[in-house]
């Protein structure tokens, strides 16, 4: 029996619907108040008749942040993938996110070593790396330092990372891997398929950062091929190629028959936007649009590489454009005819 925690999540719905199309045997954890129609609508991404497949999941209710309802999910488990992790770039938010994050991870790896499971991999991110020299491509090795200027979601998952290889250390058999930013369909005023409804509603300016994007499909099936097989203590990068965002919202301009964003946003630009975008969120009582480790993060340039998963599995990584051509059609096809 297979766990996934955080299965109505972007990486958790398509990892769901991976594993089911395998046949395997899973249930997933759920809170009480999760809407399912999100993970039902990712299986219809793939196949006209989701249904049938979505029935033979397993949902149960549970909290990752009571151990109790955590070791009652555990029961009869022999594989964990913890894909679960709250995301976001409020200042609001920092505080509980870390302290969620955290305290939700350690409780799912003590429950593993208490039950006594067999694998456990564990869904960090590359925003829990280190930064290689100017020119270097960042690696697995390059260590992590909060020089205060990181993300609270960096800092969260860091720290999530460091429970696992307390567990690791005690005797959990576990594998981590770290993907850059996901790509692919999903819900789409959200994370990075919201690139896709923006461009669509149109995007006039555009960041100067770089950074690492990898297809979805890919990031599950590097999951699925590491929990099969006899590596373990090892944390795994998952990245495709490494692109301007220019490169990316050109391409996804291009899956969508329109014109990219032409006008670079200055540092200057961003920064102002970022405090105005504060400003406006206290007066109305809402979250902003625009925060300042969302404005670094966009000016950002940082390379992955990806040559020990390549190695480890002889794994050949989908093409960033092929993976914005099949969400672009899917876009076009399951949404864009909703908003018009």
């Amino acid at each position: 029996m297979i766990l996934v925690t955080g299965g109505t999540g972007f990486l958790g719905s398509h990892l769901l619907y991976t594993l089911a199309s395998e046949n395997s045997e899973v249930k997933a954890l759920r809170r009480s108040t999760s809407n399912l129609e999100g993970v039902r609508e990712v299986f219809s991404f793939y196949r006209d008749d989701p249904d049938e497949l979505f029935s033979r999941l397993r949902w149960v209710e549970g909290d990752m942040l009571d151990p109790v309802s955590v070791e009652d999910a555990l029961d009869g488990v022999t594989k964990v993938y913890h894909a679960a992790s709250s995301v976001s770039f409020d200042p609001s938010d920092r505080r509980r996110m870390i302290e969620n994050n955290i305290e939700g991870t350690s409780n799912l790896v003590y429950g593993a070593l208490k039950t006594g499971v067999e694998k456990f991999c564990h869904v960090s991110s590359v925003a829990a790396m280190g930064k290689a020299a100017e020119g270097k491509m960042t690696g697995e090795t390059d260590i992590w330092k909060n020089n205060g200027r990181k993300s609270a979601y960096s800092v969260s998952k860091f720290h999530s990372e460091m429970e696992v290889w307390k567990g690791i250390n005690e005797g959990l058999n576990a594998v981590i891997v770290n993907p850059s930013v996901i790509l692919g369909p999903g819900s789409w005023k959200r994370g990075s398929p919201s690139f896709f409804y923006r461009i669509y509603r149109g995007m006039k300016y555009y960041t100067t950062g770089v950074t690492g994007f990898v297809d979805v499909r890919d990031v599950c099936r590097c999951m699925i091929r590491l929990m099969d097989c006899p590596v373990k203590g090892e944390r795994f990068i998952l990245n495709s190629e490494n692109l301007s965002y220019k490169q990316l919202f050109d391409m996804i301009a291009g899956s969508l028959g329109l014109q990219g964003p032409k006008v670079p946003a200055s540092e200057r630009m961003l920064e102002v936007g970022w405090r105005l975008a504060w400003l406006k969120s206290k007066l109305f009582f809402s979250k902003p649009v625009l925060t300042k480790e969302m404005a670094r993060a966009g000016r950002s340039k940082t390379y992955y590489s990806s040559e020990k998963i390549e190695q480890t599995l002889s794994y050949k990584f989908t093409p960033i454009n092929e993976t914005v051509e099949w969400t672009g059609r899917i876009f076009l096809e399951k949404f864009a005819r909703k908003i018009e």
